[in-house]
């Protein structure tokens, strides 16, 4: 009888034994997965905070880039307009109206072009500098094709 006892008693002590070791291990558990769950979303928020700041630098350079695009077109149709003056005023009249025709073609093209710049990079910023090396290249090409009708 006595060694039933003692078996009892050593079976109740090992389950006891057993249940807090098993209780101990969730509870270790949970709590590492507390951990990582605050870590992820520790992270996401950093991640969201840096691409929120990314996007507004990128939206503040394009908008910084087109107006000094803009200031750089007014330039060139001021020089464009001032050319046309000076030779208005040394030029035959037909050679005058060929060139104030070219100069303002050349001007509207530059508008067009640069309102619609304007239009679709505030709508998408991925192009933005496809859209502004066009800007250039007209911007060069209006002032070359004044240079030349000026001649």
């Amino acid at each position: 009888m006595e060694v039933v006892v003692v078996v009892v008693v050593v079976v109740k002590v090992v389950s006891v034994v057993f249940v807090v070791v098993v209780v101990v291990v969730v509870e270790v558990v949970v709590v590492v997965v507390v951990v990582v769950v605050v870590v992820v979303v520790v992270v996401e928020v950093v991640v969201v905070v840096v691409v929120v700041v990314v996007v507004v630098v990128v939206v503040v350079v394009v908008v910084v880039v087109e107006v000094v695009v803009v200031v750089v077109v007014v330039a060139v149709v001021v020089v464009v307009v001032v050319e046309v003056v000076v030779v208005a005023a040394a030029a035959e009249v037909v050679a005058v109206v060929v060139v104030v025709v070219v100069v303002v073609v050349v001007v509207v093209v530059v508008v067009v072009v640069v309102v619609v710049v304007v239009v679709v990079t505030a709508a998408t910023t991925t192009t933005a500098a496809v859209l502004e090396a066009v800007i250039v290249v007209l911007i060069v090409v209006c002032y070359v094709i004044s240079e030349h009708c000026l001649l």
